[in-house]
């Protein structure tokens, strides 16, 4: 890509789309396409194809999904399968017929099976049964990485499929209701320290290992791959270490200042037992994260009391 291609973010009002736009816009390119949702509804695809038509990207980076946590995807599992599909299928298809040059797909790691070895190597994708608490979502972004393949193998289509772990910073979803564990934390001990609360229940046992990637590195990697990787094999996209989530807990409370106890509901589900990536593959090509989870936890927790008041 040069700083003046045409580049379509798809999703640049959600937390990794922003990031990528942020990045770009940081490293000079100047000719950046967005769309809000109200301006245009990827679930709509002859609203798609004209915008592709019209606009002409050269380079699409797909972030644009329905995302949630275990109790969104719970709630809306009709509509985490149906968007998504609808989402990537016109915006894959479009992109191939109006001659976009390169498209990078976003999977998410828990597209791979609910006990994949750990680490998680790219090769464990469809290697046994899904986390059935997001296996709507899974499905249809493991679709997705099938169709960034096949329109590659059928018609010579440049797309490439990154499976991002965890992600989180600034622009997340901090609404309990349909947030990830992380900024779910940040807002109830944020809450918790003002109201004087003596303390604050966490989902499940804690027992769960996750990783965790700042979105900036998400979208430093994301550039990095877009304009140095050109394969079908998808690449792992983490930090390659994780945390249980008693420890990010204790982590997060550190960082808000809250000094009650946590409670582990364990009536709640814990989700997949452990997810790490093995970044190897990532590694090899010459890129790893910088953005340690502490220094990246503290950031987010300052943005987010900027924008809570």
């Amino acid at each position: 890509m040069d700083r003046t291609s045409r580049i379509y973010v798809a999703g640049h009002r959600g937390l990794v789309g922003g990031a990528i736009l942020r990045r770009l816009e940081r490293e000079g390119f100047s000719n950046l396409i967005t769309r809000s949702h109200a301006e245009l509804d990827l679930t709509r695809q002859a609203d798609v194809e004209r915008f592709f038509e019209e606009e002409r990207p050269e380079y699409v980076f797909l972030a644009a999904a329905k995302v949630g946590g275990i109790l969104a995807n719970a709630t809306y599992p009709a509509d985490f399968i149906r968007d998504n599909l609808q989402i990537q299928t016109n915006v894959i298809d479009a992109a191939y017929r109006f001659g976009v040059r390169k498209l990078l797909f976003l999977g998410s790691s828990c597209m791979y099976p609910k006990h994949a070895p750990q680490p998680m190597k790219e090769e464990h994708l469809l290697t046994g049964p899904l986390e059935p608490t997001n296996e709507p979502y899974a499905v249809a972004k493991i679709a997705g990485i099938v169709m960034v393949r096949s329109y590659r193998r059928q018609y010579g289509f440049s797309g490439i499929s990154l499976m991002p772990t965890n992600l989180y910073g600034p622009g997340d979803n901090f609404d309990l209701q349909t947030s990830h564990v992380l900024p779910a934390l940040i807002r109830k001990f944020h809450e918790a320290k003002l109201a004087g609360a003596p303390a604050v229940t966490v989902w499940g046992t804690g027992t769960p290992r996750r990783e965790f990637l700042h979105v900036d590195d998400l979208a430093d990697a994301a550039l990095f791959l877009m304009e140095r990787y050109d394969e079908e094999e998808i690449v792992n996209v983490g930090v390659g270490e994780d945390v249980s989530i008693a420890e990010l807990a204790e982590i997060v409370r550190d960082v808000v200042g809250y000094e009650g106890e946590i409670v582990y509901d364990t009536s709640k589900p814990d989700g997949t037992p452990r997810k790490l990536l093995d970044v190897s593959r990532l590694h090899a090509l010459g890129w790893r994260a910088r953005i340690g989870l502490r220094e990246g936890i503290e950031q987010t927790y300052r943005r987010y009391c900027e924008h809570a008041g």
